[in-house]
C-alpha cells in the first residue's frame, strides 16, 4: 500500500499541475466538473420505483403545425442525477411542451447482484470474465457499461440478458422487478454491435416486416406500431428511403441504419432494452445524435442498459449511470457525476477540458503502458510527453479498493437489498406470430428482396441466357445421325455445367441472408425452417424462368427432340438441377460465412463433380484417380446430364447402312454410361428431387449449429472464419 499511496501522491500532484489554469496557454475557468473534494451525498432512495403507485398515461406533444411528431414520457421522478445534470453544464435535452394523456408506461426494475461469469479460455490472465458485479437499472433512465477493450462489457450485457454462449457459466443473481425470472419474449429487445439490415428494402418496409415476423393479431395493426417506432428514433425523414449498404451504392447514412437497427426490437414495445455499442462506427454528431434519441426514448419508462467504448463530453453528460469495468472487475458504480468525484477521491481526478470518458480510460487501459514506455525520452513544451507517470496496474487495484470502501459501494449494496425486498409485477411474455404467417411473411420478404437486387437472380438469369446463346450456337445444325451422339452429349454437358457454376454470382445475397436469418433467429423473430421454407418458395419462380428461359433458348438451337414432353422434361430436369445447386450454396455460406471462401469453394466443389463425371461417366474420356470415383454417385451433374441424355435417345432409332437400325440406347451407350430401362430417365429425376430435400436438411442442421457457436462441429469446420471478436 505504501508503493501505492506514494504513486498516488505523484500522479495527483502532476495531474493538479496539468490541471491547472496557469499551466495551459491560454488559461481558461472552463469547468466541466466540480472541483475534487467538493461536498457530495451518496446514491439516494428516491428514483425506487414504488410497485403500488398506479401507472400514468402520459403522452408528449410538440408544439406547432398540426400532425407533429409526438414522444412518450414517463411519470417516473427524474433521479438525483439528472437533477445535477441539469443544473450543470451538461444538460440533458429539454422535452417538448404539452403533455395529454394516451398510454400506459411500463417499466422494469433489473438488479444484478454478485454476478460472475466464467469462459474457459477467453482470458489469458483468468477464465473469469466478470468478476462479483452488482448494480442495477431503473425505468426511464440510462445505464451505461463502459471500459477498454477486453473489460468485459459485452460479456456482463448478454449475462444480463440472458444470451451467453452455452460454454459461458454464469455464477450470481439477476432479479427483474425484484423477483429471480428470466425475461420473457417480448419484454426485451437486444441490438448487435453491427448491423445486420436488408439494403433492398425501405425503412417502414423492414420495420413492417419485422413487426409482421414478431407480433401476433392482423397485418393492419401493426402499422401504428411501426410508425411508433419510426417516431421514437426520429426516422420520419427517412421512413421511405431504401436502407442500401450491400447491392446499392449510396444508402442511409451510419447514424440512420443504427437507428433503425434499434427500431427493430422497439416494434415490440420491450420494458428493457439492451444495445451493444450504440456510438459503434459513428461520428461526434452521429454520436449525439444517437444519444439525444435514447435519451427520449429512456423518457417513456424504458430501462436502457448499453455498452460503450468512449464518447464526448456532451454524450457523457446524458448517462444516468455508469458501470466502468476493467479485466471483469468493477471499478465504479454509480451516478455519473459521482465516478468523477470517485476518480478524485482516488487521486485521478480528471483534467480541465478533457472528456471524462477519456480521463477514465486513459487511467485503467493498460495499453497506455506500452505508450509511456516508448515515449519517456519525449518532451513537448510543457514537459513529459504524458502526465501520467503511474503504472495502470497500480491505478486499477486503487480504484478498485477505493470503490471497495467508499460510500458508494455500500449505497449500491443498500439499494439491491431495497429493490429486491418486494416483488413487483412480473414481465408476462408476449404473443408470438404462428408459423403459417411468419413462413408467408418470409416468403412475400423474399420475394420482394430478389426482385429488386439484380445481383441475386436478374444478372444470373441474363448470364445463363447467354451461355445458352453461345453454347447452342456452337453447337447448332448436329442432326439426328449417328455421328452427331457424342457432339450432343457434349452440348448437353458444356450447358449443364457451367450453367451450374453461375450460382456463384448470388453468393453474396445468400450471406446476406444467412446473416439476417442469425439475427433475426436469435432474437426469437425466425427458426430454421421457418426461413429455409420462405426461402424456398420464394426462389422457386425465379429459378423456374432462369430454366425454362435458358434451356428453350439451348434447346431449339442445338436442335433436340421435337415433341413437347420431352422439352418440358429438360425443363424439369434442368429445374431441379439448379434446385439442387441452390442447395449446395446454401450449405457453404452457411459454413464458411465469408464471400471470398465461399466462391472459391464452391468452384472448387464444381470443378471436382464435373471431372468426376467426365471421367467416369464418358467412355471416350481418359480415366481419373481413383479417389473421383466416389464423388460421381454424389455429384448432380451425373444424374442431370444422364437423365437429359436417356430423354433425348429413348425411343430413338438410328440407320447404319441401308439395312440395321440401331436404338437410341445403342448409340448411346457406346459413348456415355446409361441404363437400359425406359424409366431410368425419371429414376435420376426423382434422385435430384431426394438431393435437393438432403441439402436443405443439411441446411437446417448448420443453421441450428450456426446459432449455438459454441458446438464443437461449428468451430471444427468454420474455423471461426467470420465470427465476430467480442469485447
Amino acid at each position: 500500500m505504501e508503493e501505492i499511496q506514494s504513486q498516488s501522491d505523484n500522479y495527483r500532484s502532476s495531474s493538479s499541475s496539468a490541471s491547472s489554469p496557469a499551466s495551459r496557454v491560454p488559461s481558461s475557468n472552463f469547468f466541466y466538473l466540480r472541483k475534487p473534494g467538493a461536498l457530495r451525498q451518496p446514491i439516494s432512495f428516491e428514483d425506487s420505483p414504488d410497485w403500488e403507485e398506479p401507472d400514468v398515461e402520459v403522452r408528449v406533444e410538440e408544439s406547432g403545425g398540426g400532425g407533429g411528431d409526438s414522444i412518450n414520457t414517463a411519470t417516473t421522478p427524474i433521479s438525483p442525477s439528472l437533477s445535477k445534470l441539469n443544473s450543470g453544464s451538461m444538460p440533458s435535452p429539454p422535452l417538448p411542451e404539452g403533455a395529454v394523456v394516451t398510454r400506459k408506461i411500463a417499466g422494469a426494475t433489473m438488479v444484478w447482484k454478485d454476478l460472475t461469469v466464467t469462459i474457459k479460455g477467453k482470458r489469458k490472465y483468468s477464465d473469469r470474465v466478470i468478476k462479483s458485479s452488482n448494480g442495477y437499472a431503473l425505468p426511464g433512465t440510462m445505464t451505461v457499461i463502459m471500459g477498454p477493450g477486453k473489460s468485459g462489457k459485452s460479456t456482463l450485457l448478454r449475462a444480463l440478458a440472458g444470451r451467453l454462449d452455452d460454454s459461458a457459466k454464469t455464477y450470481g443473481e439477476v432479479f427483474m422487478n425484484g423477483a429471480k425470472s428470466k425475461l420473457q419474449y417480448g419484454s426485451y429487445g437486444f441490438v448487435e454491435r453491427k448491423n445486420t439490415l436488408i439494403g433492398s428494402l425501405t425503412v417502414r418496409e423492414f420495420l413492417y416486416y419485422s413487426a409482421l415476423l414478431q407480433l401476433p393479431g392482423f397485418f393492419y395493426q401493426k402499422k401504428s406500431v411501426v410508425e411508433d417506432a419510426i417516431l421514437a428514433m426520429s426516422l420520419g425523414d427517412y421512413a421511405n428511403k431504401l436502407i442500401g449498404g450491400h447491392c446499392y451504392m449510396k444508402g442511409l447514412p451510419s447514424g440512420e441504419r443504427r437507428r433503425v437497427s434499434i427500431a427493430r426490437e422497439l416494434v415490440m414495445r420491450p420494458q428493457v432494452l439492451f444495445i451493444d455499442e450504440p456510438l459503434y462506427q459513428l461520428d461526434s454528431v452521429s454520436a449525439l445524435l444517437m444519444m439525444v434519441t435514447l435519451k427520449k426514448l429512456a423518457s417513456t419508462g424504458c430501462t436502457l442498459i448499453f455498452t460503450i467504448y468512449q464518447s464526448s463530453t456532451e454524450v457523457f453528460g446524458l448517462y444516468d449511470r455508469i458501470c466502468l469495468l476493467s479485466n471483469g472487475n468493477t471499478l465504479f458504480f454509480g451516478e455519473t457525476l459521482a465516478c468523477l468525484q470517485h476518480f478524485s477521491n482516488a487521486g485521478f481526478p480528471c483534467p480541465i477540458m478533457q472528456s471524462p470518458s477519456d480521463h477514465f480510460l486513459r487511467a485503467i487501459n493498460t495499453d497506455f503502458d506500452r505508450i509511456i514506455a516508448m515515449c519517456k525520452t519525449w518532451q513537448d513544451d510543457n514537459g513529459d510527453f504524458s502526465s501520467v507517470n503511474m503504472d495502470t496496474a497500480i491505478a486499477i487495484r486503487t480504484l478498485e479498493e477505493t470503490y471497495r470502501s467508499s460510500a458508494d459501494a455500500a449505497a449500491v449494496e443498500t439499494m439491491i437489498l431495497r429493490l429486491t425486498e418486494r416483488e413487483g409485477p412480473s414481465l408476462k411474455s408476449k404473443g408470438k406470430a404462428n408459423s403459417a404467417t411468419r413462413i408467408a411473411v418470409l416468403t412475400w420478404r423474399s420475394l420482394l428482396i430478389m426482385s429488386r437486387e439484380w445481383k441475386y437472380y436478374w444478372l444470373r438469369l441474363i448470364l445463363c441466357m447467354l451461355l445458352a446463346l453461345c453454347v447452342g450456337t456452337a453447337f447448332s445444325g448436329l442432326g439426328h445421325s449417328l455421328s452427331s451422339v457424342a457432339t450432343r452429349v457434349a452440348a448437353i454437358f458444356v450447358f449443364v455445367s457451367f450453367a451450374s457454376l453461375l450460382s456463384i454470382v448470388g453468393v453474396p445475397a445468400q450471406l446476406k441472408e444467412v446473416k439476417v436469418y442469425g439475427c433475426e433467429d436469435s432474437n426469437q423473430h425466425s427458426g430454421g425452417l421457418v426461413f429455409l421454407t420462405g426461402q424456398l418458395f420464394a426462389s422457386l419462380p425465379f429459378l423456374f424462368l432462369i430454366s425454362i428461359s435458358s434451356s428453350l433458348v439451348f434447346y431449339f438451337l442445338v436442335g433436340l427432340r421435337n415433341d413437347f414432353s420431352f422439352m418440358m422434361y429438360f425443363v424439369l430436369n434442368f429445374f431441379m438441377c439448379l434446385l439442387v445447386n441452390e442447395g449446395i450454396v446454401l450449405v457453404v455460406a452457411t459454413i464458411l460465412q465469408d464471400m471470398f471462401w465461399t466462391i472459391s469453394t464452391l468452384v472448387f466443389i464444381h470443378v471436382m463433380m464435373m471431372l468426376s463425371a467426365g471421367y467416369f461417366r464418358i467412355r471416350s474420356a481418359l480415366p481419373g484417380p481413383v479417389w473421383m470415383f466416389p464423388i460421381s454417385y454424389i455429384s448432380f451433374h451425373t444424374y442431370s446430364i444422364q437423365g437429359l441424355l436417356e430423354n433425348e435417345y429413348d425411343g430413338a432409332s438410328f440407320a447404319v447402312g441401308q439395312v440395321r437400325t440401331i436404338s437410341g440406347y445403342q448409340a448411346l451407350h457406346n459413348v456415355y454410361d446409361v441404363s437400359p430401362d425406359e424409366n431410368s430417365k425419371w429414376k435420376n429425376l426423382m434422385i435430384l428431387s431426394l438431393m435437393a430435400f438432403v441439402y436443405r436438411v443439411l441446411v437446417f442442421l448448420l443453421l441450428h449449429f450456426r446459432v449455438k457457436k459454441n458446438s464443437f462441429l461449428f468451430r471444427f469446420v468454420c474455423c471461426k472464419i467470420g465470427m465476430n471478436d467480442r469485447r
